[in-house]
């Protein structure tokens, strides 16, 4: 098969080419810079979401399957611009063409949500910038879905975590009870909703190889356990005591505010405090069912790979460094 790749060089793209390329599968990337290393074997086409129609059509031509993995995710001023009119333009020019689109999403378009169960029909509810231009970046294949005769899945993912991510939350939280520093804030039954890298390369691979997959069709992709659980799981990893000191989650609410006023660097956030205190589970029941998905990589397993990691490549580089000083 030929597979195209937009966000090949980011966190998911580089697991996702890798996995075809094991596969044999000729496998190309739009990126704005040259092919690196990691990335060998794969073809690159340099360009991005808003080049010209006619880059965007020669990266599509002969495509059996385009992954829509590309997203502005720190530059709110640039997230417009990439995650919705790029969108557009590559529908554009992927109209006509064969190939079947599985756009990369996240659970993030269904807002700020704190107990409950989030399956794929809930209402969708976005915050922030990002959040908004995912969920209408969602709705413009949606509708050429529906008016184009695009083949198109969307897949929802959670807190995507591996090895080589770029967000440092987890580490950090490894880093604390590590110290020692890390409390619990509220009630006990709070919990961690994350997926490993591989298991989300696992559903986009179904979603863009399966006969079961069905235009139209939206799947959540995620693994969960109790807060409590997850700590336990790396302290063990760690070898520290299980902590168990918890603080009453109004007073850290009001102590997080005050504190972020005469400390910029104070390490909580209100949405930090969400994160360790939220109760909502976000149902896989659909790619489960539909596809037979299921994650061979549980969050126990996952999070104790990630903590050994945390040891060994994070931790005692920079303990080597600070004892040469």
């Amino acid at each position: 098969m030929i597979i195209a790749v937009t966000g090949g060089t980011g966190f998911i793209g580089k697991h996702l080419i890798r996995r075809h390329l094991d596969f044999g599968d000729q496998v190309r990337y739009l990126t704005r810079d040259h092919g690196s290393q990691e990335l060998e074997g794969a073809k690159p086409y340099i360009g991005d979401l808003n080049s010209s129609i006619e880059i965007l059509h020669e990266f599509l031509d002969g495509a059996d399957v385009l992954y829509h993995c590309a997203a502005e995710l720190r530059n709110e001023s640039q997230m417009y611009n990439t995650n919705v009119l790029g969108t557009a333009n590559l529908l554009v020019a992927a109209r006509g063409k064969r190939c079947r689109w599985v756009q990369l999403s996240s659970t993030g378009v269904y807002g700020k949500v704190l107990d409950g169960n989030i399956c794929e029909s809930s209402e969708l509810n976005p915050n922030n910038a990002y959040e908004k231009s995912k969920t209408k970046s969602d709705m413009l294949v949606l509708d050429a879905i529906k008016h184009d005769k695009l083949f198109g899945v969307i897949l929802r993912p959670s807190v995507v975590y591996g090895n080589d991510m770029p967000n440092r939350s987890l580490f950090q939280l490894i880093q604390m009870i590590h110290k020692n520093l890390f409390f619990f804030i509220g009630k006990t039954g709070a919990t961690a909703n994350y997926i490993h890298v591989e298991n989300v390369v696992d559903a986009l691979v179904l979603c863009g190889t399966s006969t079961a997959a069905l235009t139209g069709s939206i799947y959540i992709v995620s693994d969960y356990c109790k807060l409590e659980e997850l700590v336990e799981t790396i302290a063990a990893v760690l070898d520290k005591k299980i902590p168990k000191a918890r603080v009453p989650e109004s007073l850290m609410r009001a102590a997080t505010s005050f504190l972020q006023i005469i400390m910029p660097n104070f390490p909580l956030s209100p949405a930090r405090i969400d994160a360790l205190t939220n109760k909502v589970v976000y149902a896989t029941n659909s790619i489960e069912k539909e596809m037979g998905f299921k994650c061979q990589i549980s969050i126990k397993c996952g999070i104790s790979e990630l903590t050994r990691y945390y040891l060994t490549s994070i931790l005692k580089p920079n303990v080597s460094d600070s004892s040469k000083k």
